[in-house]
């Protein structure tokens, strides 16, 4: 079955087709293999889930929380698939049994070296395009943490031990270590 459009351009169904085990994105009609994550980013992906799961769960908030795998599909076509590293969806209406169909309202992206290109630029631009109103890209190498804040125009930079405050929810914040 042939799932490209042409060589250099790819659908989902590509994405559906790969084997078990092996997981890629898709931006533009372009496939991004991903490596495996490694245990420290592992370890930072489950602590803020779980803050962020614990906030929602206080405040009896209506967004949920979906730390990766988990489907994406930022635009209405069959040729961008994401799986950001924690994805908060508030609009219960975009959630569906394949996963987000359109932006999430809030996106975690924890780098590694072999994803920083891919969070710092192309994610970006793509998270922007597509509609989320909130960025964080989470920084291991650099213990920093940079929030975009799409709505207010406004990009902020935290080093870790400091509280970054959280926009989709006045008075929440995280203190990434």
């Amino acid at each position: 079955m042939d799932f490209a459009r042409n060589i250099d351009t790819y659908t989902i169904e590509y994405i559906y087709a790969l084997p078990d085990g092996e997981r890629a994105e898709l931006i533009d009609g372009q496939i991004y293999y991903m490596a495996p994550p490694n245990t420290r980013h592992q370890r930072m992906l489950n602590y803020i889930n779980t803050e962020i799961n614990m906030y929602i769960r206080k405040n009896n908030g209506e967004c949920e929380v979906f730390p990766a795998p988990f489907a994406v599909f930022l635009n209405d076509d069959d040729m961008n698939y994401v799986e950001p590293d924690i994805s908060v969806i508030c609009d219960k209406n975009k959630i569906s049994d394949k996963g987000c169909q359109g932006a999430p309202d809030w996106v975690i992206e924890i780098i590694s070296p072999s994803s920083m290109a891919m969070d710092y630029f192309t994610k970006l631009f793509q998270y922007q395009k597509s509609g989320v109103r909130e960025y964080w890209i989470v920084d291991p190498i650099k213990q920093r943490v940079t929030v975009y804040f799409f709505e207010k125009e406004l990009v902020e930079e935290y080093s870790f031990g400091e509280e970054v405050p959280v926009g989709i929810y006045e008075g929440f914040s995280i203190k990434v270590e």
